[in-house]
């Protein structure tokens, strides 16, 4: 009886379906087995270029740029209002490996707000934090807290600028109370003065002067 050879396949024929099953290129809407949705463009099963991304339990959004699978360049963050449950954007600006990374603008609870730099999810760099009482810091941050050279305005417009350290102040600095007609030139250690001098500085143009001038040395 003859035998009959039949050609051999170079690769088994589920590893051709397998590779024309993936998730590649087109948009394409998956739900997790936890209820979480993404929208939007694949690259071997991975979330990678636009997409939208809901989770489930806090029904908060991220919509932008996605690469291999982690929310990586340019999107924006959501989450609904607990009493409007209207949607309200958290953070908008740059991402990388999943975290904030370059330039973007953070939105806290009480109209707080944060515009500048970040590095793997924390203030980082330069940046300007507005704070719920009116004040507002501008200069360098580092891990999250002011550090470095910045400046520090008040809501009656009193000013401090100099060094800071773990979100005080720290080293060389300047104090202007412009309410009363006073500056304060000193080194401060973790938000306490240490040394330094106090003169007059606009007291003639100050809303509020102290009784008598201060004595020249």
């Amino acid at each position: 009886m003859p035998i009959v050879k039949y050609p051999r396949a170079t690769e088994p024929l589920w590893h051709e379906w397998d590779e024309k099953a993936q998730k590649c290129g087109l948009r394409h809407t998956v739900y997790a087995v936890n209820g979480d949705q993404y929208t939007g463009e694949w690259l071997n099963n991975l979330k990678h270029g636009k997409g939208t991304q809901v989770w489930k339990r806090t029904r908060a959004i991220y919509s932008g740029d996605w690469k291999f699978g982690k929310r990586d360049g340019y999107g924006s963050y959501s989450i609904p209002d607990p009493v409007t449950k209207e949607y309200k954007k958290v953070y908008t600006g740059w991402w990388k490996n999943d975290r904030k990374c370059g330039y973007g603008a953070m939105f806290y609870p009480g109209g707080e707000r944060y515009e500048g730099e970040w590095s793997s999810g924390l203030q980082s760099g330069w940046g300007r934090m507005y704070y719920q009482d009116g004040s507002i810091y501008e200069g360098q941050w580092l891990a999250g807290r002011p550090g470095g050279q910045g400046m520090l305005r008040l809501p009656n417009e009193n000013r401090y600028e100099g060094g800071w350290k773990d979100g005080k102040k720290h080293g060389p600095g300047k104090f202007f109370y412009l309410d009363k007609g006073q500056l304060f030139e000193g080194i401060w250690a973790a938000d306490i003065p240490k040394c330094g001098m106090l003169i007059d500085f606009g007291r003639d143009e100050a809303p509020a002067p102290t009784q008598y001038p201060i004595p020249k040395v």
